[in-house]
């Protein structure tokens, strides 16, 4: 248990910040999954629409170090080839 109110303040900041990242990285998966079914049923105006979101989704969470920017882009890469292909 935190002692001083500083502390009592970074515990509540802590606990905020938690359930907005794991909400964004909920949604991220989501989204992933998304682009992955559109991508195997073959549907490529709604795959584009899915990569789109996805791409946006993934440069936010990197703009905000939620992910690590190489990883964001490699997705985005990835998702640049499934709409080529």
């Amino acid at each position: 248990m935190a002692n001083t109110k500083s502390a009592q303040k970074n515990n509540r900041k802590t606990i905020a910040r938690t359930l907005r990242n794991r909400a964004r990285k909920t949604r991220l998966k989501t989204l992933a999954k998304k682009v992955q079914t559109l991508a195997e049923s073959g549907d490529k105006e709604g795959l584009k629409a899915a990569a789109t979101d996805y791409i946006s989704a993934m440069d936010k969470a990197a703009k905000t170090n939620l992910v690590h920017r190489n990883k964001a882009s490699r997705t985005k890469a990835s998702m640049a080839k499934l709409l080529v292909a």
